[in-house]
């Protein structure tokens, strides 16, 4: 049996991820072409690479099913409404930074704050009818940081696409999104509301709770660790 060790499968996670790894002396690789999902590790024995979605490896080490992953702080709290039992935090790896912020469109003068976003989502209930809808792909940390704020009037609408891009397309009335820069939602004319951060992430080395270790693998995982820290 081996360690098994999760990564992004593509993009700039990916190729930052081996690159870190790499700067310890753990080399990581796909072991054929790019549509392959297979993957070696040099420099250390007894440890396996699975090349998952960022989305998929808070769940493969919730399902004890690897040892290690690495995937943002953003989609671990998401996904894993018991994350702190389930996995432990080793290391932030310093790339893949985005804010999970609440933004509304930049003609909302008078709205800057949480309050100013409750008193909105009254208003436009009495008005319109229905609820003002926030879009996101992060349903549970958005309705948390909401109640925690107050705010009561609203409905979240899924958005698996371009969120950004939701208000002006009338299907949404402000986002709860990931941001890095800010330039998108400038581009699509949003702004941030001032108290609206939810949570910072970045990509994070994360080591499985449940995942069950014989002594052999034990011995290797915290000679994996070592070598990283």
């Amino acid at each position: 049996m081996t360690i098994k060790l999760g990564v992004p499968s593509k993009g700039r996670l990916m190729e930052k991820t081996f690159e870190w790894f790499g700067a310890r002396g753990i080399t990581l690789a796909r072991s054929g072409s790019d549509r392959e999902y297979a993957g070696v590790v040099e420099g250390i024995d007894n440890v396996s690479l699975v090349l998952l979605s960022a989305g998929e490896i808070p769940r493969e080490l919730a399902a004890g099913r690897i040892h290690l992953g690495v995937t943002g702080t953003d989609l671990v709290h998401e996904k894993l409404p018991l994350w702190d039992s389930e996995v432990e935090s080793l290391s932030e790896l310093g790339f893949g930074h985005a804010d999970l912020i609440i933004a509304v469109p930049q003609g909302w003068i008078d709205v800057d704050t949480l309050h100013d976003l409750d008193a909105v989502a009254a208003g436009f209930r009495t008005a319109h009818g229905m609820r003002l809808r926030i879009a996101t792909k992060y349903h549970r940390l958005v309705r948390e940081f909401l109640r925690g704020a107050g705010v009561a009037d609203y409905a979240l609408v899924d958005s698996q696409g371009a969120t950004e891009g939701t208000v002006a397309n009338e299907t949404a009335e402000a986002i709860a999104d990931i941001t890095s820069t800010g330039d998108t939602l400038r581009a699509n004319h949003l702004k941030i509301l001032s108290d609206g951060l939810i949570l910072r992430s970045q990509a994070t080395l994360w080591k499985s709770r449940i995942a069950e270790t014989t002594a052999a693998e034990k011995a290797t995982l915290n000679e994996l660790i070592a070598r990283l820290d």
